[in-house]
């Protein structure tokens, strides 16, 4: 038998043009008072912006811009903003920093205490209660996942920055509407560094030490999906509903996989190297992708671990064709492919983010590598930073 506690999905619209629904959920005809997060200028500048306003034209409809990462203050200052307003739904639609900013306002609007009281590790130790405004969440991009799990991650930046979450389970959205539509406008660069997020995600939570049966099959499926699409969404076919759903597909199941499973080494630094450097998260993700692999599968062939460079082996075959029974090979060729795109995609090296060698030592002992199929000493975690500075 194998035991688990999967954790609760949202309710999930997906196919193109699913957000022209929007106006036929019981929550948002219910709803007087609608607070709408957007990113900086990329939804609103599309036809959905005005579509959707129109289909709300009876509903009051309060607004606000997320233009970087959220952090705690940003969170306090929007909440503060929208408590006299009675909101009765909050609807998020962006990217992962959108998704993760209305989970957290959703989650604040029922408090009357900073958000910084409930975040873990650095706050006050408090624990929510679970209140929240309903919540929809529509991506716009395919990378975090975060339309999917219980966290809201918010950063602070800088020598004792963190990035941190508050989390519950009341506070995955109540529905998610997976439009590929809404992202076939999103940049060649930010499709690339997201799209490595997602797939970062999904072998993390595949080769976790935490994984089980039903993680792993999610998991493989989102890996095909996503060699389907990947390289050609980011380079010609930006516009193929086809390559974008694959992708959304993928990044969805990321979300779930990780929720359910955990990450290792990458997403260990993703916290660390996010609070202390203003780094796009799929950006960090993408750029320490190929180098952790390559660390992990050199550590578990030194240890004849051949639970885990199997499954190495088998993300490398469905990514490259190649034969995963042929495990030393198919393992090679995986880490030959991810180099390949950071490079063809020019993911940019942690020294373009103000990364110095002397910020390693204070960023490595910041970094957990739970979940990560080997035990990494501090000086491995290193030589991974080294490696793409």
């Amino acid at each position: 038998m194998v035991n688990f506690n999967f954790a609760k999905v949202p309710q999930t619209i997906f196919h193109p043009g699913s957000i022209n629904e929007i106006d036929s959920l019981h929550i948002v005809k219910s709803a007087k008072n609608i607070l709408l997060v957007t990113g900086a200028n990329s939804f609103r500048n599309s036809k959905y912006y005005g579509k959707l306003l129109e289909k709300m034209v009876n509903t009051n409809i309060y607004e606000t811009r997320v233009v970087r990462e959220p952090s705690p203050e940003s969170i306090d200052n929007e909440v503060n903003k929208h408590r006299e307003h009675d909101i009765e739904l909050v609807i998020a639609i962006g990217g992962g920093s959108v998704m993760d900013a209305g989970k957290a306002i959703s989650a604040m609007l029922t408090q009357k205490d900073s958000v910084m009281a409930y975040i873990e590790g650095v706050g006050d130790g408090k624990i929510h209660n679970g209140d929240k405004i309903p919540l929809i969440a529509i991506p716009t991009t395919s990378g975090t996942g975060s339309e999917t799990t219980k966290n809201a991650v918010l950063s602070k930046v800088g020598k004792r920055g963190f990035k941190k979450s508050i989390r519950h389970e009341n506070f995955v959205p109540d529905i998610v509407i997976l439009d590929p539509e809404l992202m076939i406008n999103c940049p060649s660069n930010v499709t690339a560094a997201s799209g490595l997020d997602a797939l970062t995600q999904l072998i993390g939570s595949y080769v976790s030490t935490k994984a089980y049966p039903m993680t792993e099959a999610l998991a493989v499926s989102g890996i095909e999906y996503f060699g389907k699409s990947f390289l050609s969404v980011c380079k010609n076919e930006y516009d193929s509903i086809e390559k974008r759903a694959s992708m959304a597909y993928a990044s969805y199941i990321s979300g779930i996989t990780l929720a359910n499973a955990g990450l290792g080494i990458v997403h260990g630094f993703a916290s660390s190297v996010g609070g202390y450097a203003d780094i796009p998260h799929g950006v960090l993700c993408g750029t320490l992708l190929p180098e952790a692999v390559k660390l992990n599968i050199k550590l578990l062939q030194e240890q004849q671990d051949e639970i885990y460079l199997k499954k190495y082996a088998k993300v490398g075959a469905i990514l490259t064709g190649s034969d995963e029974k042929n495990i030393d090979t198919s393992c090679k060729e995986l880490v030959n492919i991810l180099e390949y795109w950071i490079n063809e995609l020019k993911i940019p090296r942690l020294k373009e983010f103000g990364i110095t060698e002397e910020d390693l030592d204070c960023i490595v002992k910041a970094t957990n590598n739970k979940n990560n199929p080997v035990n990494l000493s501090n000086e491995q975690m290193k030589s991974i930073l080294l490696s793409r500075l």
